[in-house]
């Protein structure tokens, strides 16, 4: 039982032409049932975050104040794919941050500019910082212990935060996590955290050394965290494959040896920020850069599975977003960036990568949301989060339980500027998502002009003479910032809080009619993603 993809690109108006398609080129041909290369199912949640830890306060604010805004926002993606957004507190200031008990406030960082100007080079977190946990009800959270603090205050400052940090996270814990990028301690600048000389033996026996630690002083603190069931982590979070410990040496030397990591967990990101040749057409906008991006997480998760390194543990990227160095105004806050988002998380699903968490922080150009005013942005739900709401309600089970298994599959496409993925719920064919990654600049477009698009062409022999409904995401261009919609929604943080609010001036309630044949067409405007339910 197949389900037949034809491919034909149309110019509607003037503008730069596509490239031009071979019109005898193959169909691709879809299964009606989840083929044998569809990924894994994913995990539920699958749109999940990581939050910078010195931002945490202000993304989730305190008992006495919390922050209504980002809760609505992560309802708006609960109610897409079924359960509220994962959300791991971490980042680089997780090996920063040592716990005051004295402290009055929930966080005193002290910013240096050899640093970072986007958060502290040290902090100290106080008691009020865990009431952060309360305000998200239903949320389930990670929470980063700090590895890089060593000897006696690192040590004691584990024994601190293990205590109060399981007594915060009763009914709300997802997993642990010791560390952040360890594989760049010895090398990041101008402060590092090993000597040189740290390699991965080291860094196993001291995670295994720590992880033990903190679980005899939950053993007294919260004695139900400490048990088999509950004792449970994401790791080795690393930055990459190739910085200065490897990944598969890890795991090789003994990671795993207590058998409490559940989640191999690592870091992605495309590009730096300010890594020379970025653009948002060749970088972001661009399915070969995200092809390559993830392949290499597909090639070493394959070794580790093939030598019984990691069985049953799901792969995930526990941190992860468009440019490091938290993103590049004009690139990481756009539309572009969105549909970037679209691709990659889809990307990532089908390929067996389960759940992934983009990284936010207070200020970041590539955050989803801005969670409070400040002298730098504007309090507002920002560009990237449309692109979680697409794959949100791509990757829902709709109405099925919550509990279905939801896989993707990738449905190859000419050209680097264009991705297509299918989504089956419990194995079978659920919806059809295009994403088109052709930049168009609306600011240096022909105003006069229409919008180029390109047609694509679905042979859907098994649904003849049916309507399919049509969900578009969309804005006047890839450039754009603002006066972005989501099938007609708006999760603008001035309209309703964050609140969807259906917008008038934009068309809703599509349809398009699958003829006799089974043949239906689609037209999708460059820089533009769509989803057809099946």
């Amino acid at each position: 039982m197949f389900l037949s993809l034809l491919l034909g690109a149309a110019v509607v108006s003037a503008g730069p032409a596509p490239i031009a398609r071979d019109s005898s080129s193959p169909a691709v041909s879809v299964s009606v049932t989840a083929p044998d290369d569809a990924g894994e199912p994913i995990l539920r949640p699958f749109v999940s975050f990581s939050i910078e830890l010195s931002s945490f306060p202000e993304f989730a604010g305190n008992l006495s104040q919390p922050n209504a805004f980002s809760n609505q926002l992560l309802d708006n993606l609960a109610d897409l794919q079924g359960v509220k957004s994962y959300i791991r507190v971490g980042g680089s200031t997780q090996d920063l941050t040592l716990y005051d008990p004295n402290l009055e406030t929930a966080i005193n960082g002290t910013y240096l500019a050899d640093v970072s100007a986007d958060y502290p080079a040290f902090a100290f977190i106080g008691p009020s910082f865990f009431e952060s946990y309360a305000t998200w009800p239903g949320a389930k959270f990670s929470f980063g212990f700090n590895l890089g603090a060593n000897g006696t205050v690192g040590r004691k400052n584990l024994i601190e935060t293990a205590s109060v940090a399981c007594k915060a996270l009763k009914g709300k814990l997802a997993y642990w996590e010791l560390g952040n990028e360890p594989d760049l301690f010895t090398t990041t600048t101008p402060y590092t955290k090993r000597p040189p000389s740290w390699d991965e033996s080291d860094y196993v026996a001291e995670w295994l050394s720590k992880t033990e630690l903190i679980k005899r002083q939950m053993a007294k603190t919260c004695p139900k965290f400490a048990t088999d069931a509950e004792y449970k982590y994401i790791a080795p979070s690393f930055a990459g494959l190739t910085d200065a410990l490897d990944p598969l040496t890890t795991w090789q030397d003994g990671l795993d040896t207590d058998h409490d990591i559940k989640l191999n967990s690592m870091h992605n990101y495309i590009d730096g920020a300010t890594s020379p040749g970025v653009t948002l057409q060749r970088t972001l906008m661009n399915h070969t850069k995200t092809v390559e991006s993830v392949q290499q997480h597909v090639n070493l998760s394959k070794v580790l599975n093939e030598d019984g390194l990691t069985t049953g543990i799901p792969y995930i990227l526990g941190e992860t977003n468009s440019l490091y160095n938290e993103g590049k105004p004009g690139l990481s806050n756009s539309f572009g960036a969105a549909l970037w988002g679209v691709d990659f998380n889809l990307y990532c699903a089908s390929q067996s990568i389960r759940r992934t968490h983009m990284h936010q922080g207070t200020n970041y150009r590539y955050a989803a949301w801005q969670p409070i005013q400040t002298n730098d942005t504007t309090i507002g739900t920002k560009a990237p989060y449309y692109g979680n709401v697409m794959v949100a309600a791509m990757l829902g089970s709709g109405d099925s339980p919550s509990s279905a298994n939801v896989q993707v599959v990738n449905l190859p496409l000419p050209d680097e500027t264009e991705a297509a993925y299918a989504a089956y719920v419990d194995g079978k064919i659920s919806r059809i998502a295009v994403i088109n990654l052709q930049e168009y600049n609306y600011t240096v477009s022909d105003s006069s002009a229409s919008r180029p698009s390109v047609t694509y062409e679905f042979l859907l022999s098994e649904v003849s003479s049916k309507s399919l409904s049509v969900q578009r995401l969309m804005a006047n261009g890839s450039n754009a910032i603002s006066g972005i919609t989501w099938d007609g929604w708006s999760y603008n943080y001035e309209l309703k809080g964050g609140a969807p609010v259906r917008l008038d001036n934009v068309t809703t309630g599509e349809t398009i009619s699958v003829d006799s044949k089974g043949l239906v067409q689609v037209k999708v405007p460059w820089s533009s993603g769509v989803i057809l339910n099946v």
